[in-house]
């Protein structure tokens, strides 16, 4: 992240935006169950306001200075901080009832690593599991505050493909003035029909 981008995401204001708008908007409706995955969770603005919500919040950062600083802010609750790679992590298959991503999917550093992205956490998710999260619009500012940083704009209009090609069903992908958001489920394996003799 560049400077201003640094700023802006460990700040106060931050934190009451995430906690005023971006999580309602994004977890309106939903249920999260007892075990919530947070992909990219940076400073840890939603972090913490996540963890009183569910029983145990695991978080993978791939910034090692990131991961370290949230999960030492973090010791004593119900949060594991991973410093590991989202489009590739070592936990096992089917381990969370949901999965959650806060306007960052727009700093993975191509479509392709979005895309691994996305079917890592179909992975991770139980079957009926949930996927949702928010990414900002294109626009001026936005790309102003990404001078010199990664920035890979996620277009809501190509999303609701991406994600199904991941293998969600359930999609919906909604807009605001600056944000988008998506949801999605993992389908409910259903048992293959046994062999006739």
């Amino acid at each position: 992240m560049n400077l201003v981008h640094r700023i802006l995401c460990s700040s106060a204001r931050w934190k009451q935006t995430m906690q005023n708008d971006v999580l309602p908007w994004s977890l309106d409706g939903l249920e999260l169950g007892s075990e919530l995955l947070e992909i990219g969770p940076g400073y840890g603005a939603a972090t913490e306001l996540l963890h009183s919500r569910v029983g145990r919040l695991t978080c993978v950062e791939v910034d090692p200075k990131l991961a370290g600083d949230l999960r030492e802010r973090m010791r004593g609750h119900n949060v594991t901080v991973m410093h590991e790679d989202a489009t590739a992590t070592s936990l096992p298959a089917g381990a969370f009832d949901a999965a959650v991503c806060f306007t960052m999917l727009h700093h993975v550093p191509s479509p392709m690593l979005q895309d691994r992205l996305l079917a890592e956490a179909f992975r991770l998710l139980k079957p009926g599991g949930v996927f949702a999260g928010t990414d900002s619009l294109d626009g001026r500012i936005f790309r102003f505050l990404h001078l010199f940083d990664t920035l890979v704009v996620v277009n809501p209009g190509t999303l609701p493909a991406r994600l199904t090609d991941a293998g969600f069903e359930d999609v919906e992908v909604d807009t605001n003035a600056h944000a988008f958001r998506f949801r999605a489920r993992k389908p409910v394996m259903i048992a293959a029909p046994s062999a006739q003799a």
